[in-house]
């Protein structure tokens, strides 16, 4: 009986292992045809002129003027997210565990892509793009509509607290979901800021997600992370210093949603803030300067936020940002690996 349950732990194992494999791949294949578009068709990012937490973004526009005279494509969220569709769909489509991060990873890349593509095409002044009011409808739709299926199709209505019980919220396991997969999402968009940045931490994420599935013996659930993590590779591969293209809105929230939606899965939401716990200060830079403008009189904690900013108007070069924030990714990965641990039952 052990040989055979050791059997079956190597099959599942070799099988995850290669559903990341072929993320990685598959990616790599399709990075000439999207190149091949974007360059052809001027796919450029149109760089933001006002600042996350209010006013003109005069600190990231000084920061960044090599960029504003590089043409950098941006909608580049399409390779991992195709790779991770075709992979999933043709090797590891289980509707009690891919289904639902897989649709929430497609379906708020539609939205971010079609803000990518408002971007492009963008000629006026401030943020380009669509409306944050707009985004922000489009991006809820989505995520309650996924928050009804793990709802009454998966037939979640409780939420796990550690050293506790499951907290029983029925229906409003609904209003959690959209919570949890909205913030989630936001921070992971407030990430991707630097060459190669969100890459590498969302790279980390997901892969700290995967060792957790196969903990809890979800196994087409740690597959689906893995091929994550392999497009993200590929992706991340083109993205550092200097960036070959920008992943956009379509991919910042495609992974977002999905990290979001996994943390859910597998029940171990206490867990997000410390596994993500570089998102969470990149997102609470912004919310800290924001305020600080509003009730001092324009007056900042940070030079600029996202954090990131702040380190390099400080004189930190981009790539020192960069490795030091994946080393930080990495760092908030184990220790979210030890809250799991720590919390977990039985």
């Amino acid at each position: 009986m052990n040989s055979l349950n050791i059997f079956i732990s190597a099959h599942n194992l070799s099988r995850i292992l290669l559903l990341g494999f072929a993320g990685f791949v598959v990616s790599m294949l399709i990075t000439p045809l999207y190149t091949t578009l974007a360059y052809k068709h001027q796919w450029w990012k149109r760089q933001r002129t006002d600042a996350w937490s209010g006013g003109k973004a005069t600190v990231y526009a000084k920061l960044h003027a090599d960029k504003h005279k590089r043409n950098i494509p941006t909608m580049a969220g399409l390779i991992f997210i195709l790779s991770t569709v075709l992979v999933t769909i043709f090797a590891n489509l289980k509707r009690n565990q891919t289904w639902l991060p897989l649709a929430g990873l497609f379906a708020a890349g539609l939205v971010g892509l079609t803000d990518d593509a408002m971007n492009i095409r963008s000629s006026g002044k401030g943020i380009a793009g669509m409306s944050a009011k707009l985004k922000f409808l489009l991006y809820s739709i989505v995520v309650l509509i996924g928050g009804w299926w793990f709802y009454s199709k998966l037939g979640v209505n409780y939420v796990h607290l550690p050293w506790v019980n499951n907290w029983h919220v029925g229906i409003f396991i609904i209003v959690i979901f959209w919570l949890v997969v909205i913030a989630t999402a936001i921070s992971v968009n407030f990430t991707d800021g630097l060459d190669g940045l969100a890459g590498g931490l969302l790279a980390s994420s997901f892969m700290t997600y995967a060792v957790i599935c196969v903990m809890e013996h979800k196994f087409a659930l740690a597959g689906f992370c893995l091929t994550v993590v392999g497009g993200l590779l590929s992706y991340t591969w083109f993205n550092i210093y200097p960036a070959r293209f920008f992943m956009g809105d379509a991919g910042a929230f495609a992974l977002g949603t999905a990290l979001g939606i996994i943390a859910l899965q597998t029940n171990t939401v206490y867990v997000l803030p410390f596994l993500g716990g570089v998102y969470v200060i990149e997102t609470g830079s912004v919310i800290i300067n924001r305020l600080s403008r509003k009730f001092r009189h324009g007056k900042k904690v940070f030079l600029s936020s996202p954090i990131h900013h702040h380190f390099e108007a400080i004189g930190w070069p981009e790539t020192k940002v960069t490795m030091r924030f994946w080393i930080l990714g990495q760092v908030a990965s184990v220790l979210g690996l030890i809250i799991f641990l720590l919390g977990r039952k039985g």
